[in-house]
């Protein structure tokens, strides 16, 4: 397999009379496509024929949509040698396009139990049709010096809505109601990134404690829209539903993907998918002992973007959900690996970056990256090819000194406001290429940067020991809330420091949702696992009456004024 020319699309591919399913795997002896027509206990295993490039496919005639199927991979389980084929186990299609069943945690799904049959507890892929009455969508296109960013989750914005039909909130058509449409116009922003709406799953010591993985950043199936999103059973048409929306009121939309590693985890984690069809062509293994993931992620595993086959993937994910969700652009999660090539180090000019350019559609949508992971020389920020923007934590660091500590803190801060021209020379990379934030769905949100000098993340079952040990933040003299006026002014001019800062420097501005609201977290600053009135936004005090609220309206407006006169 050689990249992104491979013509045969993989995955379950509707015709007219029946489906095509193509999966690669180049260790397997046999793969079987399972399908469950009546019931999830009811499979008909029909064995799969291997063609050009490892790729194996079977044609079904008579089968529609809506048609629940998983894959079997038979080989040798030999994880010396990187190999954990185990027929028993059944594997769900990383290229599904739906998702069906369980997506969380099993006790059956510990690795130590090998050879026993995981069908009650893992998801199928549901096959999918692809036609949408689009109604004329058009991309909005916002040129990147005009854009700024709102970061939402897409429950956490709508669960509490109170205009959103009960049974619409914390969903994708509440996404799209006229009352959140109608909020981010007033509020003056031009692109909503979403937190990951790729179906994930849920990890063993979430489960075990309780919990749930609310952000979604442990990915399962990079094509399919989060099931849980979706307020009836078509999640896919749900968000095409919303992305519609946004487009027709001129708004992008963002995604927050996640290729940097997946749900599997390290050598204890469960068989889903990947690990199950070819382990060593997709995962970074230990060179001295292929039983070991090398983890760049903090997640236990890292993809091997090294490896066509993986590239392909990511890429050929990304052409769909432009191609067919319609969206505008994507932030990647912990982007350094998606440059670190066989040699495991950050290459900026890496054949994944260089396919992309290449390509006639991802190369012109909007690009942004998380520029570090936890790898070898992992920081990598400024250094992106051209056409990335890339997320500034200097600049959040720095806005932060200055807007807690006023005067003494804003020596450094002279160089974000001009674009950061010390990472990224404008006569390489133009002047919009900082992605500027104070605050991010990770870390304080911005009230309680103003709030609490320490995190207070006991809720999470983990000893207040996750998240990040030194947030630059000052409580003012009362660690969380106070009812003292000469401290929660102190607060309120520091936050408009900070929004200040934000609103006008250049770079492309990016607000956390609920941060126009001065939204609290009560100090937890890793709320990563808490799905509740903590996450979720409280518009009872109406969509932008609050003082908070219309100082960000009013700064976005003065940007757009001063971004026509410089023009």
């Amino acid at each position: 397999m050689s990249g992104r020319a491979q013509g045969s699309p993989l995955g379950a591919t509707m015709e007219a009379d029946g489906a095509r399913f193509r999966a690669y795997s180049e260790g397997a002896e046999q793969l079987f496509l399972c399908l469950f027509e009546s019931d999830d206990h009811d499979e008909r295993r029909l064995p799969m024929v291997r063609g050009d490039d490892d790729v194996w496919e079977i044609f079904v005639a008579g089968l529609g949509a809506g048609v629940r199927y998983a894959l079997r991979a038979d080989g040798p389980y030999a994880p010396s040698r990187g190999q954990r084929f185990d027929v028993t186990k059944l594997l769900l299609d990383p290229y599904a396009r739906q998702v069906s069943g369980p997506t969380a945690w099993h006790a059956d799904l510990d690795p130590r139990r090998y050879g026993s049959d995981t069908s009650a507890v893992t998801p199928r892929a549901v096959t999918v049709a692809s036609e949408f009455d689009w109604r004329g969508d058009r991309f909005p296109g916002t040129p990147w010096e005009d854009t700024v960013v709102y970061e939402a989750h897409v429950k956490g914005l709508t669960r509490l809505h109170p205009s959103i039909p009960v049974e619409e909130r914390g969903s994708y058509l509440g996404l799209g109601h006229p009352a959140v449409v109608e909020h981010l116009l007033a509020l003056g922003v031009t692109a909503v990134q979403l937190l990951p709406v790729q179906q994930h799953f849920t990890e063993r010591h979430l489960v075990e404690s309780g919990l749930t993985n609310y952000w979604g950043y442990n990915p399962l199936a990079w094509f399919a829209p989060q099931a849980s999103y979706a307020a009836g059973p078509d999640p896919v048409s749900e968000l095409k539903e919303a992305v519609r929306a946004l487009h027709a009121a001129g708004l992008e939309v963002l995604l927050d993907v996640v290729f940097n590693h997946s749900a599997e985890g390290d050598a204890g984690g469960p068989t889903l998918s990947l690990r199950g069809l070819d382990n060593r062509s997709y995962y970074r293994l230990e060179p001295g002992d292929a039983s070991r993931y090398v983890d760049f992620t903090g997640c236990g595993n890292t993809l091997d973007f090294g490896r066509p086959v993986v590239r392909r993937l990511a890429h050929d994910c990304l052409r769909y959900w432009v191609d067919e969700m319609h969206v505008d652009g994507f932030r990647f999660d912990l982007a350094v690996t998606l440059g670190r090539g066989e040699s495991g180090l950050f290459e900026s000019a890496g054949p994944f970056f260089r396919e992309l350019a290449a390509d006639p559609v991802l190369s012109r949508v909007k690009l942004i990256a998380e520029p570090w992971d936890l790898g070898p020389q992992g920081h990598q920020l400024g250094h992106f090819p051209p056409g990335w923007r890339e997320w500034n934590d200097r600049f959040r660091d720095q806005a932060r000194q200055c807007g807690i500590r006023s005067t003494s803190g804003c020596a450094r801060v002279a160089s974000r406001l001009a674009g950061s021209p010390d990472l990224f020379p404008p006569q390489r990379r133009g002047t919009s290429v900082s992605v500027n934030y104070v605050t991010s769905h990770d870390g304080f949100t911005l009230a309680d940067v103003v709030a609490y000098d320490r995190r207070h993340n006991e809720a999470n079952g983990e000893g207040n020991r996750d998240g990040h040990a030194h947030e630059i933040s000052f409580n003012h003299g009362v660690e969380g809330p106070s009812e003292d006026p000469a401290i929660l002014e102190r607060r309120r001019r520091a936050i408009r420091r900070m929004a200040a800062l934000l609103a006008l420097a250049h770079g492309v501005p990016m607000l956390a949702h609920g941060d126009e609201f001065g939204r609290s977290q009560l100090g937890n600053n890793n709320a990563y696992c808490q799905d509740n009135e903590l996450t979720w936004i409280d518009w009872s005090g109406g969509a932008c009456g609050r003082e908070l609220c219309r100082l960000w309206t009013w700064l976005f407006r003065v940007r757009r004024r001063l971004l026509r006169q410089a023009s």
